[in-house]
This record gives C-alpha cells, sequence and structure tokens, in this order.
C-alpha cells in the first residue's frame, strides 16, 4: 500500500510566499516548520478537529503571523495525506 504524500506547496520562508488560495501553517511541538497548504483544507473535518485541539490546548496565539499546530510534524502529515483534494 503506497502512502500518498500531502499537496504542500512548499517549506517557505516568508509571507510573501504564499501562492493564492493558500495559507501558511506552523508545525511542531519546539521547533516549528512552516507549511503552505491550499485553503481547501480547511473544509476537512480532520483538519478542523486539528485546529480546534490546537486551539482548546494552546489558544489562539500565534506570534509567527499564521496558523500554529503545536503537534509532532508525522501527525500533521499523517492527517493531510488522507485527504482527496
Amino acid at each position: 500500500m503506497a502512502i500518498r504524500v500531502p499537496r504542500i506547496i512548499k517549506k517557505s520562508s516568508t509571507s510573501l510566499d504564499v501562492p493564492k488560495g493558500h495559507f501558511a501553517v506552523y508545525v511542531g511541538e519546539k521547533q516549528k516548520k512552516r507549511f503552505v497548504i491550499p485553503i481547501s483544507y480547511l473544509s476537512q473535518p480532520s483538519f478542523q478537529d486539528l485546529l480546534s485541539q490546537a486551539e482548546e490546548e494552546f489558544g489562539f496565539d500565534h506570534p509567527m503571523d499564521g496558523v500554529t499546530i503545536p503537534f509532532p510534524e508525522d501527525i500533521f502529515i499523517g492527517i493531510t495525506s488522507q485527504f482527496r483534494i
């Protein structure tokens, strides 16, 4: 069984690197990695659950000018790899 890699555009460094129809997400517990992902992920129930868990545990403080998901990168990739977008 093949593992489907999520449609993450790239790891990028500035807000200027975010193409139309995408947004930046910072993923990680200590060392945050920046991913640029399609806004269509926001309609996925499992992504909404992930955001809700992050909000419950850590609030809405986004010091990096983007959405912060303080979970391990492998959890994020595991969830987003299941999306059929």
